[in-house]
């Protein structure tokens, strides 16, 4: 009888903990001051950038807008903090920032030793190499002796040892801390190539080159860089808000539903849809959020392919395809776990 008691009162603390969230610490400091302090990339086209009155845009940018939204429905819910790469690890570690969305590849050791609960990848990219087409180069297998452009303190600089290594060639690195002097080098002429992930080699050619049309991206890519939203570790209800903010936008693709036709599936009688939208309850009391956090998510800054292509897609500077970041549907990779 005693272990019928026990068991029945286990499952209750089961039922209890799927039921509804628990206070977390981070969401309540959030919804206490008001807003998202977002970490974010000091400056790279079409992930992270301010123009000239300040103003934020960019894929990374846009998932700290849909945090804010998921809490308090305004888009201007979030300060951001710009971060170079040796920055960003102390910033979220320390409390600076709240999230982390700031072009970050997903690695063991940024999960285990650095402290980071990764978000869902937002965006799969490898790294790359740019030269100047004044040099000829058509492959990277070409640039044995080169000098190489590369920022301090990121995977892309262990990427580049390695790659030189296992293909036995040598090279000069110039290595730099801050992005923007990295580019700045590389445009001067101190270096033969620039190496970062393939979508910042496009937003710098696009928006820093003085002439875009003067540099070439190799085709190989030399790494698997999945770039994701990362939080601290310790906070369990602060990762599920940002993590299904980012699964939201991914399964609202999936399933139609867009920023402009949203309001034509708000009485679906769909059960998938009923509970993304809010009109079954349950999600939103899951997570500590309103019923209609996913809705308001998805009016206001629209599905992950609208993230895509006002930021990073076709008609963009960058001009980048879809690739690995279409949906496992359509052949690539993304893929939202069920919101249920």
């Amino acid at each position: 009888m005693k272990s019928g008691i026990l068991a029945a009162a286990a499952a209750a603390v089961v039922f209890g903990a799927v039921t509804g969230a628990q206070a977390g610490p981070t969401l309540d400091a959030v919804k206490g001051r008001g807003f998202v302090q977002c970490g974010v990339n000091a400056g790279l086209p079409g992930f992270g950038n301010p123009d000239s009155s300040g103003n934020w845009t960019g894929l990374d940018v846009d998932y700290c807008r849909a945090v804010a939204v998921a809490l308090f429905n305004d888009p201007n819910k979030v300060k951001f903090t710009p971060l170079s790469a040796q920055q960003r690890f102390p910033a979220i570690q320390s409390g600076e920032v709240d999230l982390l969305s700031r072009n970050t590849t997903v690695t063991l050791t940024r999960d285990t030793s650095v402290g980071l609960n990764f978000a869902p990848v937002t965006y799969y990219d490898g790294q790359g190499f740019m030269v100047n087409k004044k040099l000829g180069v058509k492959s990277a297998k070409e640039l044995n002796g080169a000098t190489v452009c590369v920022q301090a303190g990121t995977t892309t600089e262990l990427n580049l040892a390695d790659y030189f290594r296992t293909n036995n060639m040598s090279y000069n690195p110039v290595v730099i801390e801050s992005n923007d002097e990295v580019n700045a080098a590389y445009f001067a002429g101190r270096c033969d190539v620039l190496t970062t992930d393939a979508s910042g080699l496009a937003g710098t050619r696009a928006g820093v080159a003085p002439v875009p049309e003067d540099h070439v991206i190799l085709p190989e890519i030399i790494s698997k860089e999945p770039l994701a939203p990362a939080v601290r570790h310790g906070d369990d209800q602060w990762f599920d808000v940002v993590k299904w903010t980012v699964y939201a936008t991914i399964q609202a693709e999936e399933m139609g539903i867009t920023s402009k036709n949203v309001d034509e599936f708000v009485n679906s009688k769909n059960p998938e849809i009923q509970r993304i939208l809010g009109t079954s309850p349950g999600m939103g009391k899951a997570l500590g959020l309103d019923e209609k956090w996913a809705y308001n998510v998805i009016k206001t800054m629209g599905n992950y392919g609208e993230i895509f292509e006002r930021n990073v897609g076709t008609k963009t500077p960058l001009k980048l395809e879809r690739g690995l970041n279409a949906l496992w549907t359509n052949g690539g990779l993304q893929y939202a776990m069920p919101i249920r």
